[in-house]
């Protein structure tokens, strides 16, 4: 069959491509190997924000006295929490399944291969083979957790993301390596359900990316929690004693040897690009990744890439915008590339952590003269009230001309306040815009106020 548009790959960059390829009159097919959604929507972002919503209601549950309330002998059913978890998984992907249906997309399942004359063939699972023709093709084909040579993945003793938001029993002791969104997140998921977690990291500080204020404050709090932090280390080897493992991690004052059942490799991802078809068509690749340039064009012309196997931020919300953008060049469309400065960041551990732009250590390298405001929610009234005092907004500005070069926030639900920050910096709003912008009382979001009016020494409430 020949269709207008192919997409490799069903994550959120792919079906929502193939969404938008539909609504612009495009006959449109897509190819999954195992389930409609990716890894976002089955094994990524939303599972495991089910598990870190079980985890939020233990941990309120105890810590019902601070509110008043007296609740006697809490416990959980770690089973239940996870098939909760596999439960919103499947009602997602069956979402997918009905948007496909709804604009008339074809689903095709099996593994799909790129081949030269823009063809895919497709093996199903019972090793049948079929072509299937387009004017273009889009790989989605996303990533998978990173493996090192020293932390080889069992699936058992030393897992990665999948195994760890389907294991058979909560393990008793964990070590985490690594503290990007995906450690923090299982770190408070398993510190919470009441796990022993040592998380370690080879930087100096945990969420490294983060601006540095942010980091050590998760430190604190993760500290206050009873989790074990160890920065400037790395795991050495992982030998598998009995039901156990013993880890040994390389610090600066020496090894140092700890004993955990379960070791969680969160070092990161690496892109799904083996086996497609990519060197057969002649498409180029560099560390793993596949080169496109601004609107999602590899070399070869009619073949395209978006998401976590290109060189972008791997976030599902940027494979999305990747998807769209790249589909509406197809069409003709006059679209501009995708502004990468300026993507949101989200990590769902508790403190919630959110950020967009320039770090305030980037900015001063970067040469600009700034001014810097930070508010507190210690001294919201909103937070107060909910019980939720940890954690700041910061908000960094050029001192010349008031333009807003990055956000950063720590605390309750700020990966729902960061895109204030994101759409004012798309519209070139400044300081002076956002202190004189009435935020409504008592919310979370005049911490943002706040901290544009800090900069300024404007600031009401401190």
């Amino acid at each position: 069959m020949n269709y207008d548009i192919i997409v490799l790959g069903s994550g959120p960059g792919g079906y929502v491509a193939a969404i938008r390829a539909s609504q612009l009159g495009l006959k449109t097919a897509i190819i999954e190997k195992e389930s409609l959604g990716g890894i976002c929507l089955n094994w990524g972002c939303i599972p495991t924000k089910a598990l870190l919503k079980s985890a939020s209601v233990f941990e309120y549950i105890n810590h019902a006295e601070d509110f008043g309330i007296t609740v006697k002998d809490a416990s959980h059913d770690f089973g239940a929490v996870v098939n909760r978890s596999r439960e919103v998984a499947n009602g997602m992907s069956g979402g997918v399944k009905f948007l496909m249906k709804k604009n008339k997309i074809d689903v095709i399942m099996g593994t799909g291969k790129v081949l030269p004359g823009k063809k895919i063939a497709v093996t199903d699972d019972k090793g049948k083979v079929e072509e299937y023709s387009a004017t273009n093709i889009i790989i989605a084909t996303g990533a998978r957790s990173r493996q090192l040579p020293n932390l080889k993945q069992d699936g058992k003793h030393v897992i990665g993301y999948r195994e760890a938001m389907s294991l058979p029993k909560q393990p008793k002791k964990m070590v985490i390596v690594g503290s990007g969104a995906i450690g923090v997140e299982f770190a408070y998921f398993y510190n919470a359900m009441g796990t022993d977690v040592t998380i370690v990291e080879y930087q100096p500080t945990i969420v490294p990316v983060e601006d540095e204020e942010v980091s050590k404050q998760l430190e604190r709090t993760f500290k206050k929690k009873k989790m074990k932090i160890m920065t400037n280390s790395s795991v050495e080897k992982v030998e598998v004693v009995r039901d156990g493992c013993k880890v040994t991690v390389k610090t600066k004052k020496g090894e140092e040897t700890l004993e955990a059942d379960v070791v969680l490799s969160a070092v990161g991802i690496e892109a799904n690009i083996e086996n497609i078809g990519l060197e057969d068509v002649g498409i180029a690749t560099d560390r793993g990744k596949i080169l496109v340039n601004d609107f999602a064009q590899t070399n070869i012309p009619g073949y395209y890439a978006i998401g976590d196997c290109t060189p972008g931020a791997a976030l599902a919300h940027v494979a999305s915008a990747e998807g769209i953008i790249c589909v509406e060049k197809i069409a003709g469309q006059d679209v501009e590339p995708l502004d990468y400065g300026n993507i949101p960041g989200c990590t769902y551990c508790s403190p919630e952590i959110s950020s967009v732009g320039m770090t305030e250590k980037a900015a001063k390298e970067a040469g600009y003269d700034i001014k810097v405001g930070k508010f507190p929610f210690s001294a919201s009234g909103k937070a107060s009230a909910a019980g939720h005092k940890d954690g700041f907004v910061k908000l960094i500005f050029d001192a010349k001309y008031g333009e807003i070069l990055g956000g950063h926030m720590i605390g309750y639900n700020v990966t729902e306040m960061i895109a204030e920050i994101v759409a004012l910096r798309k519209l070139e709003a400044t300081g002076h815009e956002i202190i004189k912008t009435v935020h409504p009382h008592p919310t979370m979001s005049e911490a943002v106020m706040e901290a544009a009016a800090a900069a300024y020494d404007e600031v009401i409430h401190l």
